[in-house]
C-alpha cells in the first residue's frame, strides 16, 4: 500500500517504510556478515538432510528480508571441531545444490552482482571458530569445498586468545602461519570474537584486510570484551578492512531500553571516527530473534523489533540521520563487497 511516499511491505504489523528506504534496500546488495536464516539448529539440520523440507514459504521470508548475501556461520568449541565443521559445511553445499535456482553459493566477488541480478540469496560460507585448520593444509582444503571466511578464535585456540579468556597471549607462531596461508588462498581472516591482543597480532600479521564481521564499538559498551576498541578499529581500517554492527543487546548497550536507535548510534561513532567507507553489517540473528517466546531469563533482543524487517528498520534510521543514499548503499554491503574482493584476490 502505498500513502504519502510511504509504503506497508509486511501484512503483519503496520510499520510504514518511506520510498526511499525501500527504493535503498532494493537495490543494494545487502550482505549480513553473520546472517543466519534459522537459529533454531533441528530445523537447519532437517533442512540440510533433507532439502525438498524447505518450503517456498520460507524463501519468500528469507527474500521479504531485503537481505541478499546471508553469512550464516557458526562456531564449534568443543568435540571433533574438525568433523563437526566439515560437516556444516557439506551440508550447506548439498542444501544450496538442491535448491540452485533460489540460492548461490558465493565463492567470488562476482557472485554477489549475480545473485542480486537472478534475484537469489547468497550464502558466504565461513565458520566462527578456526580450531579446524589443524594443519595449514587445511586451510586449502576447506577452501576447495567453498569457505570463504573464518573467524580465527571464538575462544581460545591454538592460533590465538579469544574475548572471554582469562588472559589474551596474542597470535601464536602457528596463528601467524595460518593468516599467511590464508592470505594466500584468498579466505578472509575475522577477528570479532579475538581477544584485543590477538586482534591486534592477527590485523599486523595480515597483508590483506582484516574483518570485524560483527562486533560493536566498545567507546559506546565500556567494560564489553567483545567489543572493540577505538584503537584497534583505526588499526582495523589503516589496512582495508570493514566491521559490521551486530544487533545483539548486550552488546549495543549495557543497560535501560535498547533499540535500534542505539545500534544506529554504534554506525554513528564508527563512521566519525574512521569514515562511512568502513561500516557494515553483521546483525548476528535471524528473522526471529534469539528470545523465546516465554519470558527468558536473559534477554538478547532489541525493544520493540521485528527482526524479520531489521533491515528496513536500519535503513530507515540510516535515512533518518541524513546520511546519503551512497552512504547507506556502503553501509548494507559495498563495504563488505568492496574488502571481501581485496581478500580474495589472489
Amino acid at each position: 500500500m502505498i500513502n504519502l511516499g510511504r509504503f506497508s511491505l509486511f501484512a503483519q504489523g503496520g510499520t510504514e517504510y518511506s520510498v526511499r528506504t525501500v527504493d535503498l534496500v532494493r537495490r543494494s546488495t545487502v550482505i549480513d556478515m553473520l546472517g543466519l536464516l534459522t537459529l533454531n539448529y533441528r530445523k537447519l539440520s532437517a533442512w540440510e538432510t533433507d532439502p525438498g523440507r524447505f518450503q517456498k514459504a520460507d524463501f519468500l521470508r528469507l527474500k521479504d528480508s531485503g537481505i541478499t548475501v546471508f553469512h550464516p556461520a557458526v562456531g564449534y568449541t568443543a568435540g571433533d571441531i574438525y568433523s563437526e565443521s566439515l560437516r556444516d559445511i557439506t551440508g550447506w553445499n548439498a542444501f544450496i545444490a538442491a535448491h540452485g535456482e533460489q540460492f548461490q553459493r558465493i565463492e567470488g566477488v562476482a557472485d554477489f552482482r549475480q545473485a542480486k541480478a537472478l534475484g537469489k540469496i547468497g550464502i558466504l560460507i565461513g565458520q566462527q571458530n578456526s580450531a579446524h585448520f589443524r594443519t595449514v593444509e587445511d586451510v586449502d582444503h576447506f577452501y576447495a569445498l567453498g569457505q570463504r571466511v573464518s573467524q580465527l578464535t571464538y575462544s581460545g585456540n591454538r592460533i590465538g586468545g579469544g574475548s572471554s579468556d582469562p588472559q589474551d597471549n596474542g597470535l601464536s607462531a602457528y596463528g601467524v602461519q595460518i593468516v599467511e596461508r590464508m592470505n594466500q588462498a584468498g579466505m578472509a581472516v575475522d577477528v570479532s570474537h579475538c581477544g584485543d591482543r590477538t586482534t591486534r597480532n592477527a590485523i599486523e600479521a595480515s597483508r590483506k584486510p582484516v574483518l570485524v564481521t560483527h562486533s560493536n564499538c566498545r567507546a559506546l559498551v565500556p567494560g564489553s570484551a567483545r567489543c572493540k576498541t577505538d584503537e584497534a578499529i583505526k588499526q582495523l581500517v589503516a589496512k582495508g578492512g570493514v566491521m559490521g554492527i551486530t544487533m545483539v543487546r548486550s552488546f549495543v548497550r549495557t543497560s535501560g531500553r535498547v533499540t535500534m536507535g542505539n545500534v544506529l548510534d554504534h554506525i554513528d561513532h564508527l563512521t566519525r571516527l574512521v569514515g562511512v567507507e568502513h561500516a557494515g553489517i553483521g546483525s548476528d540473528v535471524d528473522l526471529d530473534g534469539r528470545d523465546p517466546r516465554v519470558q527468558p531469563k536473559r534477554r538478547y533482543d532489541l525493544d520493540g523489533i521485528d527482526y524479520a524487517k531489521k533491515i528496513y528498520d536500519l535503513t530507515e534510521g540510516l535515512v533518518s540521520r541524513n546520511y546519503s543514499s551512497r552512504s547507506i548503499e556502503l553501509i548494507l554491503g559495498g563495504n563488505f563487497e568492496r574488502a571481501l574482493a581485496a581478500t580474495w584476490a589472489v
